[in-house]
């Protein structure tokens, strides 16, 4: 009877999983994130919701990233400086 190989081994995947994270430290820059899925209306509103709260000048606000999904969905990031001095 032939034996059933079994799953491949992830020591390669390993070794390169820990060479990335290695040489791309994860990144401690200090800023608080949010992420939201809205639609586009409640996505401006959201985004200026933050804008209001966190004025850019003072806790450098901004849109980090945004994509446009299905259903005229918006997922979206802003960020903030935690505090402003």
């Amino acid at each position: 009877m032939a034996k059933i190989p079994g799953p491949p081994s992830f020591d390669g995947l390993k070794r390169r999983m820990a060479k990335h994270r290695a040489e791309n430290p994860t990144r401690k820059d200090h800023f608080v994130r949010q992420t939201y899925c809205l639609g586009l209306i409640d996505a401006r509103a959201k985004a200026r919701e933050w804008f209001d709260e966190y004025p850019k000048a003072a806790y450098w606000t901004e849109v980090e990233s945004w994509r446009q999904l299905d259903g005229d969905r918006i997922e979206f990031t802003m960020r903030r400086l935690p505090s402003a001095d």
